[in-house]
């Protein structure tokens, strides 16, 4: 039970992800004018004419290249077109046709489904310009000027007129989950551990991935969706006009739009700022989270290691005690089970509704054991409270003057009510307010 799916298929440079970008309604793969720039397989929904299907954006083609990335894009490309009811093969109209579109073509002819010839960059409906491209032996090429919006309709319509019927399951339960942390520690080797496929590049090279890629999939019965991340350096370690500006933006926006956000350590570095400055980012946002701490088999142990580590944790992440750590090796699959088991326990803990009458016993409790204090000459009175929502659990709690409750008063009560309720791995929010107000 799936949407179709569309590839987009070409050499690089052809303007594939302008056109993904145009009909999935929204910047969702990296555009710039250098070749080889989109790596990953991305994935948007989309509709045309009342057809609703997936489309799938692939890396730029060449197959007289043979360093590593481009055997990992060529191996992802493989992938989409496998896994595509129709294939849409991008050339440049201004260049003329290459050697590389006959390597693609040829490629492409073995999959022995639909393919529609697509001629980009004619601006000015150059239709002789097309002419040379039946050589390819893929029938009638379809003019096209993304920039221009010239052709799209008439790609669109040829692209819906050769879907296959296949019955549509709009599934709105997906969990999300982000999967953040810095360049090369493992996030995209994660990714595929808990896919059971090598989904996205896998690389020693930092930056390998440059995208955030939405992957669905079941577990335990239920539907999830991975968002793999690219890696999140210093602000100071991007140029303005790299293309990893486009993918820190990329993967903030990951966070702010996901359930359940894991942030991913390298265990041989160690932890570092930036570790932290990402973990802000997920607090900002309200985001249950699991801190995964990979590469842990390349760690020298002993019976107190682990607990270290934990201690540092603690000391490094004090802003956020309630974090949930997991430490694992994606290289050896230790743990890898228990992710997910993380994933779900956080998320429960995130929706985690508690009664009025409960609510009230535990904040009667921590008065008790510590009187409000007194400020401005003014005892605060805390006089209820009321859970108010969830993801974060959130908290009305009604006092006689709300302007007086301090930073650090409140902190004690979030923390007594973490010890007398299980909130681990999830933010929750204390709104303090006027009785007048409720």
């Amino acid at each position: 039970m799936r949407r179709p799916l569309v590839a987009i298929v070409g050499k690089p440079n052809v303007g594939k992800s302008t056109f993904f970008n145009k009909v999935a309604g929204k910047k969702i793969s990296i555009v710039e004018d250098l070749p080889g720039v989109t790596r990953d397989r991305i994935y948007a929904d989309a509709e045309w004419a009342g057809i609703k299907f997936s489309i799938v954006d692939t890396g730029g083609l060449d197959f007289s290249k043979n360093d590593e990335v481009y055997t990992n894009i060529l191996k992802q490309a493989r992938l989409a077109v496998d896994l595509a009811d129709v294939i849409v093969f991008f050339v440049d109209g201004k260049e003329g046709l290459t050697s590389t579109d006959k390597d693609v073509a040829e490629f492409l002819r073995k999959t022995k489904k639909k393919i529609i010839l697509t001629v980009n960059k004619l601006d000015n409906n150059e239709i002789e310009k097309t002419y040379e491209f039946y050589e390819l032996n893929l029938g009638h090429p379809i003019l096209l000027s993304v920039e221009q919006s010239i052709g799209t309709a008439d790609l669109l319509d040829e692209v819906v007129a050769n879907l296959k019927k296949i019955e549509i399951d709009e599934d709105t339960d997906s969990l999300k989950i982000a999967i953040v942390g810095k360049p090369n520690v493992g996030k995209s080797s994660l990714t595929n551990c808990l896919l059971g496929e090598e989904r996205v590049v896998v690389s020693p090279v930092a930056g390998t991935t440059r995208d955030a890629i939405d992957t669905p999939f079941k577990y335990n019965g239920k539907n999830y969706t991975l968002i793999d991340t690219a890696g999140l350096r210093r602000k100071s370690r991007i140029e303005p006009s790299s293309i990893e500006k486009y993918s820190a933006v990329r993967s903030i926006d990951a966070i702010s739009r996901c359930d359940v956000a894991v942030l991913m350590i390298d265990a041989s570095v160690g932890i570092t700022e930036q570790d932290t400055k990402i973990a802000g980012l997920i607090i900002e946002e309200n985001k249950p989270n699991i801190i995964v701490i990979n590469k842990w088999d390349l760690i020298e142990k002993d019976n107190k290691t682990m607990n270290e580590f934990k201690k540092k944790l603690e000391t490094d992440f004090a802003f956020m005690k309630y974090f949930v750590p997991l430490f694992i090796s994606c290289e050896t699959k230790q743990r890898i089970g228990e992710v997910m088991k993380m994933v779900e326990y956080v998320y429960e803990n995130a929706n985690r509704n508690i009664s009025m009458g409960l609510f009230n016993n535990a904040l009667n409790n921590a008065i008790a054991l510590s009187t409000p204090p007194i400020v401005k000459n003014k005892r605060l009175k805390i006089l209820y409270g009321k859970q108010s929502g969830v993801c974060p659990p959130t908290f009305d709690i009604y006092c006689n003057d709300a302007s007086i409750v301090d930073n650090s008063y409140a902190r004690y009560i979030e923390n007594s009510l973490r010890n007398a309720f299980d909130f681990k791995g999830t933010p929750i929010k204390l709104n303090f307010k006027n009785k007048f107000d409720e």
